[in-house]
């Protein structure tokens, strides 16, 4: 669009073709998107339980209706931090074991109190996982730490996923089937269990039971989907007549703890979280921008979902909070990241393909997601939005580099899910590298946080100042 064909943000005062109402509609319904569906996991951190060493109670693992039992050693029921612990006496996911059986392999979740248990379990493909929630289940399990897969599970994570639900990922090395599940009474000590046989099977089997049971899908469906927010631009507003909006979206959380440090161990989503609620503050106290956050506690939230609730509110800037890896120890700094269907370089097209992966790894059936959505269409609508996004980018890359390290050449481009809001001006911010003992040490020192996120403040300024200075739209 030229200059009188302004619409995005700050006096978006053009009305949108109904063919465009009816494009944008579709993506905010996430429908939107040509993202590949992902094929693997690559080589993200997974959380990961520590284990004991020494024998355990075989009543743990056994099943009443069988003699078999397991030598899997007993694995630590430590505390969360006191954010995610939950009320004492409530009953809560305490640990989980592993048994290999031969032909099958053994998941165990133990649960501490006697209550009644609800729980759900889905496949997955592509990669093959099996997914267990347990919705109103709070958690004892420690987090950072290693773990192993056994027999046929490869690995697998936990964490907190949306609406308060325990969410399980289990990584399994070919196509499984779920022989049997069931729930253990208290007995012998231990508290309810929910127990999983897992044996192998072909794909084409596999494939035929993939994605939520019937009965749970249009629920599920219900809880994970937000409506869809109808994109009709707002009449424009007098030049001071409100306070601008920013979203800011600290990335992963919850089952999808994104990349850990490489000496103190500390993972993403704590990094990106405490700068994002420290950036939220600093903006709030100028009294002139209305803040909300996509997440302010450790929860997984859907990559379409952020884009809706920064839609929802009616953005006027997003800023989505990462921290970045790589196989090179030596490489360090802070980049900046604008939406491009064509990266700017290897490494940037890489990181958007593991970023992309989130929704992957906390266990989305990706079932459907619509391969196209009037690609001209909301191209032109983008264009506008690309624009100002590198306007802030730039902003943020001129005030950062007093305060911080910058990885040159610092504003790139790349195809983050998060950054398509079609209407929203939108960066994605990679903080520096927990591969880097230099930047792993700045992330998560409260001073360097303090004078990051004024540099920050002082980029939104001018970037809504040169905005204001333009008039309207």
């Amino acid at each position: 669009m030229g200059n009188n064909g302004k619409w995005a943000v700050l006096g978006r005062s053009s009305p949108l073709t109904a063919a465009l109402a009816v494009a944008l509609v579709l993506l905010s319904a996430g429908q939107g998107g040509a993202d590949p569906k992902p094929r693997t996991l690559g080589t993200l951190p997974i959380a990961r339980p520590v284990t004991e060493t020494g024998s355990i109670n075989q009543a743990s693992l056994q099943d009443p209706s069988d003699n078999t039992t397991s030598d899997e050693p007993a694995m630590s029921a430590t505390a969360l931090a006191p954010a995610a612990a939950p009320a004492p006496g409530a009953t809560a996911v305490t640990g989980i074991r592993l048994g290999d059986r031969g032909a099958e392999t053994r998941f165990v979740v133990e649960l501490g109190g006697a209550d009644a248990v609800k729980y759900h379990i889905f496949t997955l493909a592509d990669p093959y996982r099996v997914v267990v929630d347990l919705p109103n289940m709070p958690s004892r399990l420690p987090e950072n730490t290693a773990l192993k897969g056994r027999g046929l599970i490869s690995d697998y994570r936990y964490g907190q996923f949306q609406n308060n639900t325990f969410r399980i990922v289990i990584d399994t090395t070919g196509p499984v089937s779920v022989s049997r599940d069931f729930i253990l009474d208290p007995q012998g000590g231990f508290g309810r269990r929910v127990v999983l046989d897992l044996a192998a099977t072909d794909r084409a089997t596999f494939l035929a039971s993939v994605g939520l049971p019937a009965a749970d899908k249009a629920a599920a469906q219900a809880e994970a989907q937000p409506a869809a927010i109808p994109v009709v631009p707002p009449t424009p507003p007098a030049a001071h007549d409100r306070r601008r909006v920013v979203v800011i979206d600290p990335g992963h959380g919850g089952v999808d703890p994104g990349t850990h440090g490489r000496s103190s161990g500390v993972v993403e989503k704590d990094v990106v979280l405490a700068f994002g609620r420290a950036l939220a503050k600093r903006l709030r106290d100028t009294g002139r921008y209305d803040v909300y956050m996509t997440r302010d506690k450790d929860i997984f939230i859907p990559l379409r979902e952020r884009v809706q609730i920064a839609r929802a509110h009616k953005a006027d800037l997003f800023i989505s909070i990462h921290a970045d890896s790589i196989s090179k120890p030596d490489v360090s700094g802070m980049s900046v990241y604008t939406l491009s269907e064509t990266a700017s370089d290897k490494e940037a097209a890489a990181l958007a393909r593991k970023e992309n992966l989130s929704d992957a790894i906390a266990g989305i059936d990706f079932k459907g997601e619509s391969p196209e959505v009037t690609g001209i269409l909301i191209d032109l609508a983008q264009r506008e939005t690309k624009n100002y996004s590198a306007r802030f980018a730039k902003s943020v890359v001129d005030y950062a580099r007093h305060s911080t390290t910058l990885l040159e050449p610092t504003h790139r481009f790349a195809g983050f899910v998060v950054l398509k809001a079609p209407d929203v001006p939108s960066v994605l911010v990679e903080l520096g590298f927990l591969t880097n003992g230099g930047d792993e040490k700045r992330l998560t020192s409260a001073k360097w946080r303090n004078s990051v996120t004024g540099s920050f403040v002082k980029a939104v300024d001018r970037y809504f100042g040169d905005r204001l200075a333009e008039g309207p739209n």
